[in-house]
């Protein structure tokens, strides 16, 4: 069972992509003054993360005051580097190369019709700045949208 409201988030190290550069970070590192945002989903490159991360743009998720907002995806830094500045994205996005953050928060699925290939369902969790999980949510549909005024109501409460 992935993190749910009140459980401490897991604290993790991957490289965190900026659509020019790639450095080792951890969450706890990364969280801003007021908490984070952490949003899971499958490959760089779809047509659905292409359209979710401009959605996420378009809604001023960039914007939160001292909540940064960060993708985790499976994709390597050079791809995520690439498909970052290929949608001129403000954000950022961990490299979970490996699927071990994915798997820490208890995410990664086998992705159906393509064998051995693990991805993280669709997830977003709002963290706090002491790395508590507020708002978690998560699906096993790779096109549904995401709760946006509750998981915006939760980043405001903060």
């Amino acid at each position: 069972m992935h993190p749910t409201e009140g459980d401490d988030a897991p604290d993790f190290g991957a490289l965190l992509c900026d659509g020019e550069t790639f450095r080792e970070r951890t969450l706890e590192e990364a969280t801003g003054d007021r908490g984070a945002v952490l949003v899971f989903f499958g490959f760089v490159f779809s047509a659905i993360s292409d359209n979710w991360w401009r959605r996420y743009e378009r809604g001023d998720w960039a914007e939160f005051d001292e909540v940064p907002v960060y993708g985790v995806g499976r994709d390597g830094p050079y791809a995520i580097n690439a498909f970052l500045r290929g949608i001129d994205s403000p954000f950022s996005i961990f490299a979970d190369v490996d699927g071990e953050v994915a798997d820490a928060y208890d995410l990664l699925v086998e992705r159906e019709g393509m064998a051995g290939t693990k991805t993280p369902r669709r997830a977003v969790f709002v963290l706090d700045d002491e790395g508590e999980v507020r708002h978690a949510w998560s699906t096993d549909e790779w096109i549904h949208p995401v709760p946006v005024e509750e998981l915006e109501e939760t980043i405001e409460g903060l």
